[in-house]
């Protein structure tokens, strides 16, 4: 098969291959797919609020804050954001969202820099503690050893 009918795969720093299929525009933020191999390790729905419970103001400040505590969970592994494959973001309100996508985008870089797992986005009614705007679950693949 020719790259052009199999698509573009590209390796990431952990040596996951994010998936582009043949004539699909290349995604902005996320990826379509990702292919990887070694141990996974499940990140519970994390919100914006720090060790002590506070809550950051605003819902960038709160995805950082989410950010920040999925990269602490996945430290106990001695991981970094490269290894996350996938994200599945919460949000209490998409209008608020999308007015705030520069703020946001700012804040994942700051955090995550140039990792972009498979993502997905759901406006939901509330979540589990009232002063959440978002909460974010991962899932990584460490490297095979």
């Amino acid at each position: 098969m020719s790259e052009q009918s199999m698509g573009k795969r590209a390796a990431t720093r952990a040596g996951h291959e994010a998936i582009l299929p043949a004539g699909w525009p290349r995604p902005r933020g996320y990826a379509n797919g990702i292919r990887a191999r070694g141990e996974m390790v499940f990140v519970g729905g994390m919100v914006g609020w720090d060790a002590a419970g506070r809550f950051a103001d605003g819902l960038a400040a709160q995805t950082r804050q989410a950010l920040a505590n999925i990269l602490a969970v996945l430290k106990e592994c001695d991981a970094g954001p490269e290894t996350i494959v996938r994200m599945t973001w919460y949000v209490t309100d998409m209008a608020l969202y999308r007015s705030s996508l520069a703020e946001i985008g700012a804040a994942y870089r700051d955090v995550m820099g140039r990792s972009y797992p498979a993502m997905a986005l759901v406006e939901v009614k509330s979540l589990v503690e009232p002063k959440a705007l978002v909460e974010i679950e991962a899932t990584a693949v460490l490297p095979e050893a």
